[in-house]
């Protein structure tokens, strides 16, 4: 596959997690979603349903995640890279739906900062911005030697 193409089918993608953030309230209702955006520190807890949030941020969080490996796919074309990117993508998604639901069965004001976080890690492609420098240094750090 020509660079060129390679590029041009990252953008695709690069622009599919745009659209996942962009059409967000269409694809991922969530009372979170308006609470956060909100004075949410000294406001209370919205009503909602605890697997309904849990539900559409795995649904968010799994869209993300196949365009993230698509794109780590694209840049190294390497079955290990991609390979140690969804193990690392599952343990996350565990670990941090795990801690999601922990927190907001019981949603406390002294909280809403932890789950802002854990949110944040699970709606937000942030793994594909850490992912992509860290292999591109180590396939650097492999060529020199």
């Amino acid at each position: 596959m020509s660079k060129l193409l390679r590029f041009g089918l990252i953008g695709i993608l690069i622009l599919g997690l745009a659209l996942v953030r962009f059409f967000e309230h269409e694809l991922f209702p969530d009372a979170l979603l308006e609470f956060y955006r909100t004075e949410f520190s000294y406001a209370e807890a919205p009503q909602f349903n605890t697997f309904h949030v849990l539900f559409n941020t795995a649904t968010r969080y799994l869209f993300n995640t196949a365009l993230s490996l698509a794109i780590i796919w694209l840049a190294f074309q390497s079955k290990r890279t991609l390979l140690f990117s969804a193990s690392f993508y599952g343990l996350a998604f565990v670990v941090l739906m795990a801690t999601l639901w922990f927190f907001i069965s019981d949603m406390q004001k002294e909280n809403y900062l932890i789950i802002f976080y854990i949110r944040r890690f699970l709606i937000q492609p942030i793994f594909v911005l850490i992912l992509l420098p860290a292999f591109y240094y180590q396939k650097k750090n492999v060529r020199e030697k």
